[in-house]
């Protein structure tokens, strides 16, 4: 007997995996690239998280890239939005139909999850759970062994593959219980016990729906999102700004042909990139918002350095810093 696992590497997807392997059942584990994911992103994210949990239990790993399906989601969701800008019952339906297709190729029987009753507001309800399998064609398929005790008799459990005794009932957002279980089993290395995704989060939302309304979704311009402080100077042109010395890296690496680097002359201070159409007028508005955010010493005649990626020469202006209220206004 087979089951297909959706595997993020979190802690509830890892004990999911681990309870059905401890019934004897073979196991292969499915991974979702999202650029929105919060898990350890300093380590490339879930598919580092999933390798290391598949890696230990010994399971087949297979990742999925998802990125243009889950970006068409995110523009018009069929089931809606959060609290904020986040899909969920749309994105767990397209991972159940990619695990579906899986299930199928590799001979499996069923589907197991991380998915505990009542921890998401949105899409862990018994409610959306069955949407969820409705949608996805796994009405009956889908097996959630850390909650399993409080649900309907699945498939699985009805046929004897797996003993329902054996799974947990586990519900509600603590993690209490399952970090307590994580110990029984000798777990200790797992990220974020809470996962998470960027989608949820306010601050990001806006600027994902500034994104959005100015510009076309891509890999890259999200990737940006992830960067500095964002402000809108017009409906062409926006200008992010670095926090620190790792942020400013970070945008220099994203730069692509077209956007315009500001930086302060002979002191420190953060890297901006200005993205869109800039005249003469808003390149004096992103030196100032650079200038207000630099090392100086004085609020006026600050000399920032301009540098178009299309042209090799570096320009200096100086400006007065822009004022908190003016900031404020432009900021996303």
């Amino acid at each position: 007997m087979k089951a297909i696992a959706l595997l993020s590497g979190g802690l509830d997807s890892t004990l999911a995996v681990r309870v059905i392997l401890d019934q004897g059942i073979e196991v292969e584990a499915l991974n979702f690239f999202s650029p929105f994911c919060l898990c350890n992103r300093k380590k490339s994210g879930c598919g580092y998280e999933s390798k290391k949990v598949a890696d230990r239990f010994g399971v087949k790993l297979k990742i999925f890239n998802i990125f243009e399906e889950y970006i068409e989601i995110v523009k018009k969701p069929k089931f809606g939005y959060g609290k904020n800008i986040n899909p969920c019952i749309d994105c767990r339906i397209l991972m159940h139909k990619k695990a579906r297709e899986y299930m199928r190729q590799a001979g499996a029987a069923f589907i197991i999850t991380g998915e505990v009753l009542g921890q998401r507001p949105m899409s862990q309800h018994k409610a959306a759970l069955k949407i969820i399998e409705r949608e996805s064609g796994l009405e009956g398929l889908v097996l959630r062994p850390l909650s399993a005790k409080l649900l309907p008799l699945t498939v699985p459990e009805k046929k004897g593959w797996v003993n329902r005794e054996r799974l947990l009932e586990i519900s509600g957002r603590s993690r209490k219980p399952q970090m307590a279980r994580a110990k029984e089993y000798k777990i200790e290395d797992y990220p974020c016990p809470a996962g998470g995704c960027l989608l949820t989060d306010s601050v990001f939302a806006r600027k994902m729906r500034d994104l959005m309304k100015h510009s076309e979704l891509s890999l890259e311009e999200i990737q940006l999102l992830k960067v500095g402080r964002h402000f809108r100077l017009s409906e062409q042109t926006k200008v992010v700004v670095g926090r620190n010395e790792e942020e400013n890296e970070k945008l220099l690496q994203l730069t692509k042909k077209g956007d315009v680097c500001f930086q302060p002359h002979r002191i420190p201070g953060p890297v901006g990139i200005a993205r869109g159409n800039l005249d003469q007028t808003l390149t004096r508005l992103v030196a100032q918002i650079v200038a207000r955010y630099s090392d100086s010493l004085q609020a006026e005649n600050v000399e920032i350095a301009v540098k178009d990626s299309t042209q090799n020469k570096i320009d200096c202006i100086k400006v007065d810093c822009i004022t908190e209220n003016q900031l404020e206004k432009l900021r996303i």
